[in-house]
């Protein structure tokens, strides 16, 4: 059900308009998919692109998740017989989880507090009695609750019962702990220190074992490198402001005079920073910079994770695929130019120049045999040296030679997924398919690993997973539809990722086309089994038959639309594929006279496009790489040196580069290019190829620092600590501001002194 309030306020706060919102939030309760809202709904959205899409869809979960807990609130608090329509009022206007809560506080059931025990004690009449300050002499209004029986002996006891009740007043009080929650997420310092005697066993973290950083200002992979030093004990964190600050803030709010009923609200307010605030807003913080460098962090690994789904793909050609390996040897396979494995072998090109010499002949006579067009070898242990080795072999025909990043072969080669594929091959044979296919189709064979084991994240195991998940989700899905899928060569993973598919539509799809043959056009897709008009909708404009009986199930034009493109051809007195293939006819057809009421101008136009490079792959075109001779290991690399690279990993600080060495370098954002650059991923995107010179190799700790500027020194190899500027109006020495504003009337405080009849 569309929330009408829900709808608008996200149009407010995006600035879209109330039509645009009310449509994706309709499409996708249809169970319409981002890609094809996108691509094919354009008039109803008014052409918004994916990214789009997915803000009002994701702000639209967030709305629901705060009406569920307010529902949750109001009827808790129904139950307990709190519920006021003030109190509705409030818990239905908080517009954060964090601000909801805090109205919750003073109503949500406790344990055993302090508070709760000094109220059992009845010093609650003396605490309201205090807390109004209103002149009133503490010792002398005390002296009448002294009863030993319940346990409040002296005058002292209950004074102490009396600022334990205030100090829980106070932070049940949802404007201080708004103002607190401010002052820690704006003021609050991020303080890492080595733990006891970690220093030499968590030296990975060394550059944090002294850090002190604004919270405002930490980068995401500060924090979560923080954080995870703290969870394998080697570092302690804190998150706070300035103490004499904070309690200042609360004074301003609670303390009114200069009496002794005064003097005794100032010992709660402090007592009620230091044991209850502080903790609790800490927590909120932590939690905070967590979700904040949690989505940085996705958000840089989804974008590198699309630049590698879409690297360029060498194409439908015979490949060998080579897993390298010195002892046991190389697994080599032979594919023919779907993919599909012809032979397997073993060479051992390693052991000795006579055994190098008799792999050469073998390898030779595999690619004779299987006309073998590329070889790809993978990047891992002897990935270099059987690079070099191949190079050597005299080929009687041109044979590419690619090394290929085989991040995550390994886990695809145990999957289930490579076992039904393979279930009469082991580890290495399947492994070496892998980097096979990967150089043919990248995209084709990723989707076939956990997004999160490819190798272009930071962290992606310390963010929240399911947020990881959603969006990583959302790009292999984005990527796999950007591109198309060919209907009769793609994997069940491949056609898992296709607008309006799952595992098991996929899965009878493969199967139809196994006991059928190849599908000879799109609408055949409505005799898969479970596979019914709705996700024909969704999924047809996506899937591609290039040898079709009708040349439009080779594009991106969507079933729907076949009749347009029928109305242009008969206008015209041509066939359809002659406007596929005659630029001077496209050039004749005035999209005007196609508009109907439920087909305008974006939707023309991108059939327009469609028909001009019908199935065009966006992907960019394959160029050959190659590493530098004599550079395989990180004991070759010197200062000074130039070398070629492939961008493997982009961060928020830098990007990773591969030279060949079997460890990646970094370049530091400082060492980017000759300009300022403030994002690193508007200079490079992952699979790029690079030239950079080596700065600094660390061999103890395995680091290599690299640079892109033209004219790069080895000297400014180092990344200098920021420095954490003293705020003066906020340090130790700040003046206190008084703030007599008056606690609000639907605080706790407020409730508190309006029942007990003080003022």
């Amino acid at each position: 059900m569309n929330d009408p309030t829900f709808i608008s306020k996200i149009a407010q706060e995006q600035n879209f308009n109330h039509h645009q919102v009310l449509a994706v939030v309709s499409l996708l309760g249809e169970g319409a998919t981002i890609p094809f809202i996108a691509r094919y709904r354009k008039e109803a959205t008014e052409s918004l692109d994916e990214v789009a899409v997915t803000v009002i869809r994701d702000r639209l979960n967030q709305l629901r998740e705060i009406r569920d807990r307010q529902n949750a609130i109001l009827k808790s608090l129904e139950k307990q017989g709190h519920l006021t329509d003030e109190l509705q009022e409030r818990v239905l206007a908080a517009e954060t989880m964090a601000v909801l809560e805090d109205v919750y506080l003073p109503f949500k059931p406790k344990r055993r507090t302090r508070a709760v025990m000094a109220k059992e004690k009845g010093l609650e009449p003396l605490a309201l009695e205090i807390v109004a300050q209103n002149g009133t002499d503490p010792v002398k209004a005390a002296e009448p609750f002294i009863d030993s029986e319940k346990g409040v002996g002296s005058v002292e006891d209950a004074l102490a019962g009396a600022r334990d009740i205030i100090a829980e007043i106070i932070n049940e009080d949802d404007g201080a702990r708004g103002r607190l929650r401010n002052l820690f997420f704006t003021k609050g310092t991020v303080k890492s220190r080595v733990a006891g005697d970690m220093a030499e066993k968590g030296a990975k973290f060394r550059d944090y074992f002294e850090w002190d950083e604004p919270v405002a200002g930490i980068p995401s992979h500060r924090m979560l490198a923080i954080r995870r030093g703290e969870k394998e004990d080697v570092l302690n964190l804190d998150i706070l402001p300035d103490e004499e600050t904070a309690i200042a803030i609360l004074e301003d709010l609670f303390v009114k005079g200069d009496g002794d009923d005064s003097a005794q609200v100032k010992l709660a307010v402090k007592d009620c920073y230091k044991r209850l605030l502080s903790g609790s807003m800490e927590t909120e913080t932590r939690v905070y910079t967590k979700e904040k460098a949690d989505t940085e962090a996705i958000r840089v690994f989804a974008e590198n994770l699309r630049q590698l789904l879409l690297s360029p793909p060498l194409g439908a050609k015979r490949v060998m695929g080579i897993d390298p390996g010195f002892r046991t040897g190389c697994k080599v396979v032979c594919l023919d130019r779907q993919g599909k494995l012809l032979h397997y072998d073993t060479v051992f090109p390693h052991m000795s120049e006579k055994k190098a010499l008799e792999e050469t002949e073998k390898i030779k006579s595999l690619c004779e045999q299987f006309k073998i067009e590329a070889i790809a070898v993978g990047n891992g242990t002897a990935g270099r040296e059987t690079e070099a080795f191949v190079r050597t072999v005299p080929f009687s025909d041109p044979v590419q030679v690619v090394m290929v990043n085989e991040s995550g072969a390994s886990i695809y080669s145990a999957s289930e997924t490579a076992r039904n594929e393979f279930p009469d091959h082991d580890l290495t044979v399947r492994g070496a398919v892998s980097i096979g296919r990967r150089l043919m189709d990248p995209l084709a064979e990723l989707v076939k690993i956990d997004p999160k084991s490819i190798g272009v994240g930071q962290y992606q195991h310390d963010v929240d997973q399911t947020a990881l998940k959603q969006t990583l989700d959302d790009v292999v899905m984005s990527c796999v539809n950007g591109v198309g899928v060919d209907l009769n060569r793609a994997s069940v993973q491949l056609l898992t990722y296709v607008s309006g598919l799952n595992a098991g539509t996929a899965k009878n799809i493969v199967e139809f086309r196994e006991a059928n043959g190849p599908f000879k056009y799109r609408k055949i897709l409505l005799k898969v089994p479970r596979l019914g008009p709705k996700a024909f909708e969704q999924s047809a404009g996506f899937l591609r038959i290039p040898d079709a009986e009708n040349p439009l199930d080779a594009s991106a034009v969507h079933p729907e639309s076949y009749h347009i493109v029928d109305a242009m051809a008969k206008d015209l007195g041509v066939r359809v594929a002659d406007i596929m293939t005659h630029p001077d006819i496209q050039k004749k057809i005035d999209i005007s006279q196609y508009v109907t009421e439920s087909v305008g101008i974006p939707t023309l136009n991108d059939i327009l496009d469609e028909l001009a490079k019908p199935g065009r792959d966006p992907r960019e075109k394959f160029e050959d790489f190659s590493f530098a001779d004599g550079i395989e290991k990180i004991e070759d690399l010197r200062p000074g040196m130039k070398l070629p690279g492939i961008v493997t990993n982009i961060t928020a600080f830098g990007a990773f580069v591969d030279v060949g060495v079997h460890q990646d370098g970094l370049v530091h954002i400082s060492q980017m290019s000759d300009r300022f650059v403030k994002n690193p991923a508007e200079v490079v995107k992952v699979q790029q190829k690079v030239s950079v010179t080596v700065l600094e190799v660390d061999l103890a700790r395995n680091r290599i620092s690299l640079s892109m500027k033209s004219q790069a020194d080895p000297s400014e190899s180092g990344v200098k600590k920021p420095v954490l500027k003293k705020n003066h109006r906020h340090g130790p020495t700040a003046k206190k501001k008084r703030n007599n504003t008056k606690p609000s009337f639907d605080s706790p405080l407020a409730e508190a002194l309006k029942k007990s009849g003080l003022k």
